[in-house]
């Protein structure tokens, strides 16, 4: 089994609440049945073998979990019910149940109980019982809750409900540290390939395959951090980082076990075989600033592996993969992913060279390490990446991109050299998301042009790659539109996903951690820096939401709390420690900003396509600001 240097990991690796047998791969350890329940090779999630209960009252299947010391648990598990009425019930000591009442549902999907207080010596009853219908179980889970728990309040009850949704969801998906759990499980191993000690991770791709995956990661770095989840994405993305060798191309191995040390045998067959796609190298730099932004944590800057891996990334991976098309972008072979794709869109018929997404995300990793690279005090290098940048993004606006609009301007060449126009999926909507395309008239042409592609046959079908859109519109000032989007994934969370193995769509990890980073740093525009203990926000908020204010945030090892009404009014809570300066911006120009009822000349500049009026303010510890510039007429 291929491994990488150890990860980082947790201070405190002890596992002292766990479920025995989770999987039931170990026949009745640990679990207890009543007459009408037992276990059964029909039907089981991943494995050989699920638990099951006959239809009609009084079947169960139970465990009681001693807790060794205090901690807030999330219980999670795959059931799948062919009536209504079954229950999945947690009872900590003699108190009252609580009871999740189960649909019918007779595909698998995924059950929580989330934020279970246990104490020492507490002991926890897990119990699913039947109903009118049998029921099967399969893949009990302990989570330990995240360490922060953000709360919405809103005149949008959708928005509030869409938040709890989401960080309920999300946390659901982290594992236990150093708790025991399979690898190399997938469609075609469903039972795996052994057993290891888990690091700090959580899911990251198709829950029916153990392990997470690059690009899903990079879409769940920030909804993780705003969950509080800093060593889970400081070890998840480490793993990247030093699997990331020149005997790998530079390439980081597309996904891992939740070990964090072995590569996930689905997808990589050899140092030569292994699946890759240009993209996820650079969205995993941009990531890399992203987790220290939020965190605070120095070791983004001062790991020399992840250090090392940023700069090859945007330095020896470039030079090694640019020699079909020799201009500074790096290309796939058009061979296939186990070659190396130069698209997260991976129509093989097409046979890429250099995508949209992929430049794209390479203009966006150079900004990210210029902005690492000023914090490790390395001037020299942080004007090296800042000129890359310039000159990529002028390089992609004045020849690489053609000089058509909407669906004539180039989004990918093959590997012959041949321009490639019209819809491309990830290829087209990642240049505006990363905001490539110079703003004015071309960049709205082309979202327009995707706008219309969403609206008929092009949309794709699989939910995960919608969880982009918000993303992409939030990014060039879009919010109705953005909101939108949340709002139809949110919708369809409970439909079948195309992967029927996967469950439904809500059960797609990438959906709940993307939503919770869109109602946190879309819709209020947050933007941290923990490193210079600073932030910035700017009301994003559709005609329809009133006012959403959000607790509870975590930046740096700190709280805050940020209320926005409408585009003209936002408050500020700082619960941290120390001060932090807050830049409260605001579309439009406004000659003042009133900030708790003194009036400031505002400021202004350009934020890619939105002006804007902002003005800076020191926010003590425990204090509340609000600033405020005149609606409108």
């Amino acid at each position: 089994m291929t491994s990488s240097p150890a990860p980082v990991r947790s201070p405190d690796a002890a596992v002292d609440v766990f479920i025995a047998n989770p999987r039931f791969e170990q026949g009745v350890t640990g679990w207890s049945f009543t007459p009408g329940a037992g276990l059964s090779g029909h039907n089981p999630h991943t494995g050989t073998t699920a638990a099951y209960l006959d239809q009609g009252a009084g079947k169960k299947v139970s465990q009681v979990v001693p807790a060794g010391r205090a901690g807030t648990y999330d219980v999670s598990a795959w059931i799948a019910t062919g009536g209504e009425g079954a229950g999945f019930t947690v009872t900590v000591n003699s108190g009252t149940p609580v009871a999740l009442r189960l649909p019918h549902q007779d595909r698998y999907a995924r059950y929580t109980h989330s934020r279970v207080a246990l104490r020492p010596g507490d002991r926890c009853e897990i119990a699913f019982e039947s109903g009118d219908g049998w029921v099967n179980i399969d893949d009990v889970m302990l989570s330990p809750a995240a360490p922060a728990d953000p709360v919405a309040t809103s005149s949008s009850q959708e928005a509030v409900d869409m938040l709890d949704w989401a960080k309920r969801k999300a946390n659901s998906w982290v594992h236990m540290p150093a708790s025991v759990g399979p690898i190399d499980v997938d469609e075609h191993t469903p039972a795996g390939r052994g057993m290891a000690t888990y690091a700090p991770s959580y899911w990251a791709g198709y829950a029916h395959r153990s392990g997470y995956y690059a690009r899903d990661f990079a879409h769940q770095v920030v909804g993780a951090q705003i969950l509080g989840l800093n060593a889970e994405n400081r070890t998840m993305l480490g793993s990247f980082a030093a699997s990331a060798t020149a005997e790998h191309v530079y390439y980081p191995v597309w996904s891992y076990n939740f070990d964090t040390r072995t590569y996930l045998a689905t997808d990589y067959e050899g140092a030569s075989h292994f699946v890759r796609e240009v993209p996820a190298v650079f969205e995993l730099v941009e990531k890399t600033n992203q987790a220290y932004r939020w965190s605070g944590d120095a070791s983004y800057l001062n790991d020399p592996v992840v250090w090392n891996f940023c700069t090859n990334a945007t330095g020896a991976f470039v030079a090694r993969h640019d020699s079909q098309l020799p201009n500074g972008v790096a290309e796939g072979t058009g061979r296939g992913i186990f070659e190396g794709a130069a698209s997260y869109n991976e129509q093989a018929s097409e046979h890429l060279a250099e995508a949209g997404d992929a430049i794209a995300s390479q203009y966006q990793a150079y900004l990210a390490l210029a902005a690492l690279a000023r914090d490790k005090k390395d001037n020299t290098l942080a004007t090296q990446c800042d000129k890359h940048a310039r000159d990529l993004a002028a390089y992609f606006n004045a020849t690489w991109s053609g000089t058509g609009t909407g669906s004539a301007m180039h989004r990918a060449y093959s590997t012959s050299g041949t321009p490639i126009d019209g819809w491309g999926l990830e290829n087209s909507w990642f240049m505006p998301m990363k905001q490539l395309i110079q703003p004015g008239p071309r960049n709205n042409a082309y979202l327009d042009f995707i706008e219309a592609q969403l609206a008929g046959p092009g949309r794709p079908r699989n939910i995960e790659a919608l969880t982009y859109l918000p993303d992409t519109f939030f990014n060039n000032g879009r919010n109705e539109t953005a909101w939108r989007w949340m709002q139809y994934i949110y919708a369809h969370r409970d439909e079948q996903h195309p992967s029927e193995r996967q469950g439904p769509n809500g059960d797609y990890p990438e959906v709940s951690f993307a939503l919770l980073a869109q109602l946190v740093a879309g819709l209020l525009g947050l933007e941290p820096d923990a490193p210079r203990h600073a932030l910035t926000t700017h009301s994003r908020l559709p005609g329809a939401i009133a006012w959403l204010q959000i607790t509870g945030i975590p930046i740096g090892n700190e709280t805050f709390t940020v209320r926005h009404d409408g585009t003209h009014t936002s408050t500020l809570t700082n619960h941290a420690s120390t001060a932090y300066t807050w830049e409260a911006r605001f579309t439009g120009a406004h000659l003042t900003i009133t900030v708790d009822g003194t009036p400031q000349t505002g400021k202004t500049k350009t934020v890619h396509e939105t002006e804007c009026t902002y003005t800076l303010v020191d926010v003590g510890p425990g204090a509340t600001v609000t600033a405020h510039v005149r609606p409108a007429a």
